[in-house]
């Protein structure tokens, strides 16, 4: 964390990985205008909070100002999914949609990484962050693969499907069960929250809409677990081997 007028914009000129910047409402003045101005072209989360806000999370003078520095550094979509077909490999691409759990997060940058999934799609706004508790939880995962952070889900799905990707949606509204589906070819996936699921404008986009059969009471699966469901049905099927040899 660091905070400040000054400090936040010359650690935005120095390169730094901004994860959010938390500013107090109607700040202004020729630093705050210079401030506005470096946030815009780079995408960076703002919030916009009352006083009481800033000075809670810390009593120094921090000007209205307090920015967190993302451990990790995000990388863009439109450059991985190249690079994945000019190495000649299928491309196989996690998206999450306002799931905001750092621990899920974390959990599923884990599996993505354990089964060589080629990039984790986060939106800039209404993500979980990258922060200590989802670097932790994902045992140092999100320092590996590569996470993607996106202004809209629907130009990265729609950019996604121009690039010869099916996007599937992982929803328990769905009556085709996941496994009906071929991951052979380029696919990506999508998750939504445990509470609202996938945003309606993401899934009116996707080509389709799958569900893991649930034969308990209890109505839907953990989105960590039901996204290692998914990704282990797509290696699976991508490399021709049993379920009983996926779980050796």
């Amino acid at each position: 964390m660091i905070f400040g007028l000054r400090a936040v914009i010359e650690a935005i000129d120095a390169g730094k990985e901004i994860d959010k910047i938390i500013i107090r409402r109607e700040l202004g003045g020729e630093l705050a205008r210079e401030l506005y101005d470096k946030i815009k072209p780079l995408q960076i989360p703002v919030q916009r909070v009352p006083q009481e806000k800033l000075n809670y999370l810390t009593q120094k003078n921090h000007q209205g100002v307090i920015a967190f520095i993302s451990p990790i550094v995000y990388q863009n979509i439109a450059h991985i999914i190249p690079a994945v077909y000019e190495s000649g490999r299928t491309p196989l691409v996690v998206a999450l949609d306002g799931i905001t759990d750092v621990r899920n997060f974390g959990a599923i940058a884990r599996t993505c990484e354990c089964a060589g999934v080629d990039a984790v799609v986060v939106p800039t706004k209404g993500g979980a962050a990258a922060n200590a508790d989802a670097i932790k939880t994902s045992a140092g995962a999100l320092h590996t693969i590569p996470v993607c952070r996106e202004t809209s889900l629907t130009s990265t799905v729609r950019f996604l499907q121009n690039s010869g990707l099916q996007v599937i949606a992982a929803t328990e509204k769905s009556r085709k069960p996941y496994y009906e589906i071929n991951y052979n070819i380029p696919t990506a996936i999508v998750f939504g929250s445990e509470d609202e699921g996938i945003s309606p404008d993401v899934l009116r986009l996707c080509n389709e809409v799958v569900a893991i059969p649930i034969i308990g009471n209890i109505q839907s699966l953990n989105v960590s677990v039901a996204a290692g469901v998914l990704i282990y049905e797509a290696i699976k099927q991508r490399n021709k081997i049993t379920s009983l040899e996926v779980l050796k």
